[in-house]
């Protein structure tokens, strides 16, 4: 099994940033995937950026030239920088973790973003 940990959430002013941490721990041989995604109330949940273990990355148009996901693949952990953060962005972020066919998400964590 492998347990994620979420860190960094919080609540800041339109235009403020965030810096959000996942760490994961337990059974890991070679994560393919780490992404946040993330929730807002009444709203499905949304990928906002993943990279592979390769280092590609990829991000949802609303946050492209704002969010930055980078990992460090000795500590398997993932981080999400936010910046220029909008009211819009309020929702719960979860991390996931892909391990062979396996899944793994983090409990979540709240950012609001007050305008």
């Amino acid at each position: 099994q492998v347990q994620l940990v979420e860190s960094g959430g919080g609540s800041v002013q339109a235009g403020g940033s965030l810096r959000l941490s996942c760490a994961a721990s337990g059974s890991i041989f070679g994560i393919l995937h780490m992404g946040w995604f993330r929730q807002a109330p009444g709203k499905q949940r949304e990928l906002v950026a993943g990279v592979t273990s390769g280092g590609s990355t990829n991000y949802a148009d609303s946050v492209k030239g704002r969010f930055t996901i980078s990992r460090d693949n000795t500590k398997n952990t993932v981080f999400l920088q936010m910046n220029s953060l909008k009211p819009e962005d309020t929702a719960v972020y979860y991390c996931r973790f892909i391990q062979g066919v396996a899944h793994y998400w983090g409990q979540g964590t709240q950012v609001t973003v007050s305008s």
